[in-house]
């Protein structure tokens, strides 16, 4: 079941805000044992500088892989809004990603037209709920991928 704003068009289910608070800390105290899969979906951590605070924001997010690349959908559960990370790393595109134990700086870039296409036909099959989710809203949902400043290795 999800709750629809009126004034903002927020699609975000009832149990979304619940399951970040919990999903966020596990993950990190665990280094993504667990909280790395969600069914058969692979979460990363994003951290944001606040466009406006400059304060390091996080958020898990779900993560497809384009060879060296990874990328991540600003779908917001298809709300009219995008996300607030989203124009936190459009103000700041340097971010920090943690995939498990691994943690490394990325260049965040929104991905152009004919990339978008190539990217949003893998997403039919790797994340069908993103075109629910784009079905919700009049929006073009963007594609963000993080390129890694260097290959990620593990820490210790």
């Amino acid at each position: 079941m999800t709750r629809t704003s009126r004034t903002t068009g927020n699609h975000t289910p009832r149990w979304g805000n619940w399951m970040v608070g919990i999903h966020l800390p596990l993950y990190r105290l665990t280094n993504g044992f667990i909280g790395h899969h969600l069914g058969h979906r692979r979460t990363l951590l994003l951290t944001t500088l606040g466009r406006r605070s400059g304060a390091p924001r996080t958020t898990p997010l779900t993560y497809m892989t384009d060879g060296p690349d990874y990328y991540v959908v600003a779908s917001n559960w298809g709300s009219d809004q995008f996300p607030a990370w989203y124009y936190n790393l459009v103000a700041h595109p340097q971010v920090e990603v943690q995939i498990r134990n691994w943690r490394f700086q990325a260049m965040a870039v929104v991905a152009p037209p004919e990339e978008r296409a190539r990217l949003w036909q893998q997403l039919k099959t790797a994340g069908p709920q993103y075109q629910h989710h784009q079905a919700l809203t009049s929006r073009e949902i963007p594609i963000i991928v993080l390129h890694p400043d260097k290959v990620p290795s593990k820490e210790k």
